[in-house]
């Protein structure tokens, strides 16, 4: 099949159109994908049935997400630009709710998924409970499309998010007891008593297919609602930051924990382009004694210049992180960060504060799981002096009381905060004795830039006497920044 010619998807754009909307989507969504892979994609299409819809999805998703992170994105996305359509998937219809034979002889009722219009809700309960014992997924999308029409009360051009929906769905098929139920019926089944073993696996089995269900009426509503309002204002409306983009000071607790996950790759990914761009640095001087006698092979004519590789040392690192409620998020992740790539820098020692400091090095010290380690500092680290409120002035002042002999001309001090001081004094003279010692200091505020000194930010004060102050704001900032300071 050539993507050229004028197929169509539901009727809708020719396929080629399609596709290329996809793909903008896609980079909208925050996915990288280059010139070579949206070819590369458009290429893998001709070889696959398109009528067989999981291996179309597989053959774009093998071609244009190169991160795992980045796979429920895109789901989204393709779900909803190549939602199935048809009579059977159509926003609301005016024959959803009618009694079967009413949509004429030997017809079936249309977006309700056959004639279960007219089962009332205890038998509805009865089917949806055997299909998950059975594990008939064919039976498990027909009652999905059933309960979506009795229950969701959507509504065509209502402006209503596909989150509430699916909250009325679920709450009216009580979903909440149905895996003990489950479990119940598959013991008195069983002819002899369930394993420990037998009992963990029919439990996850389940599990699985309830969240299938589940993810069936996810896509029941979001097809209809793709029907209703339009691909691109749908696409549009189920944007969401990839775990990488990911604001750390306004993330909902499923965002952290995505960060969470995508923070383990990227330390091993960041840890060897370190390492490789500290093997294959800038050339140094030339090396005339090695030039000459390399020469020789060539009958005295230096044609292969040689040169004398710098050894960069290691830098040694200070962290010093505000811990405060407001900027919590954003030290976690960055000391996170910081000590899974260790071995590149000398030395790292942290100090966190919020109106009192303390340093938690200690807590960092041999220790394999540094999720554990960054625990500890939450729990365990002396940072309240007074009100528990953040005061750097007087945080920085213990800092130069108690370490300023451990600053030396290695040392890179990052101070970690958005200096929303509380209108204490400010102490900055303290981070310009710090600058006249130290290698580097460089600030890193998660705050956007736009709000750096308003209010009682005095960010810019701080910022007089720094090499540096970044806005980073989530992980894809905050590994560009690491990479500029080894």
């Amino acid at each position: 099949m050539s993507l050229a010619e004028p197929t169509t998807h539901g009727g809708e754009k020719p396929l080629l159109d399609l596709l290329s909307d996809f793909i903008v989507e896609l980079r909208r969504a925050g996915l990288p994908v280059s010139l070579t892979e949206n070819l590369d994609a458009m290429e893998a299409v001709t070889h696959i049935p398109i009528e067989d819809r999981e291996a179309f999805k597989y053959a774009l998703g093998a071609t244009l997400v190169k991160n795992h992170a980045h796979w429920k994105a895109f789901e989204v996305v393709f779900e909803v630009y190549f939602s199935l359509r048809g009579p059977e998937y159509e926003v609301i219809r005016e024959g959803d709710d009618a009694a079967p034979g009413e949509n004429g002889e030997g017809q079936q009722p249309q977006g309700g998924g056959g004639g279960m219009q007219s089962l009332t809700p205890e038998q509805l309960a009865e089917m949806l409970f055997k299909a998950l014992m059975n594990g008939d997924a064919a039976m498990l999308a027909a009652l999905a499309r059933q309960a979506v029409t009795r229950f969701a009360g959507m509504e065509p051009g209502r402006p209503v998010g596909g989150t509430y929906y699916l909250y009325r769905t679920l709450r009216n098929l009580e979903l909440d007891d149905l895996l003990e139920q489950l479990m119940e019926a598959s013991r008195e089944e069983a002819p002899e008593d369930l394993t420990p073993l037998e009992e963990r696996l029919e439990r996850d089995e389940f599990s699985d297919r309830i969240e299938q269900l589940k993810r069936e009426i996810e896509a029941e509503i979001r097809r209809r609602l793709v029907a209703d309002r339009g691909i691109d204002a749908m696409a549009k409306t189920l944007r969401k930051p990839l775990p990488e983009d990911v604001d750390f000071m306004h993330a909902s607790r499923e965002e952290l924990a995505n960060v969470r996950k995508a923070i383990y790759p990227l330390t091993r990914k960041l840890a060897a382009r370190l390492a490789r761009k500290r093997r294959h640095g800038r050339k140094g001087a030339l090396d005339f004694r090695s030039t000459m006698r390399h020469s020789l092979s060539y009958g005295g004519v230096p044609a292969e210049l040689k040169f004398r590789y710098p050894r960069p040392s290691k830098p040694e690192i200070m962290v010093v992180a505000d811990i405060s409620g407001s900027v919590a998020a954003f030290a976690r992740f960055t000391l996170h960060l910081v000590y899974a790539i260790s071995n590149q820098f000398s030395k790292v020692r942290s100090y966190v504060f919020i109106d009192g400091l303390d340093e938690v090095t200690r807590f960092f010290d041999g220790v394999e799981d540094i999720g554990e380690a960054i625990h500890r500092v939450n729990t365990e680290a002396d940072v309240v002096w007074v009100d528990g409120h953040s005061d750097y002035g007087h945080a920085f002042g213990v800092f130069w009381e108690r370490f300023n002999r451990d600053i030396g001309p290695k040392t890179t001090v990052l101070v970690l905060g958005d200096a929303r001081n509380n209108y204490h004094a400010s102490q900055s003279w303290i981070l310009k004795e710090v600058q006249h010692k130290a290698r580097k200091v460089y600030w890193l505020n998660p705050e956007p830039r736009a709000y750096w000194d308003t209010g009682d930010s005095i960010v810019g004060e701080y910022g007089n006497h720094c090499d540096g102050v970044f806005e980073v704001r989530n992980l894809r900032q905050l590994e560009r920044f690491v990479e500029k300071l080894v």
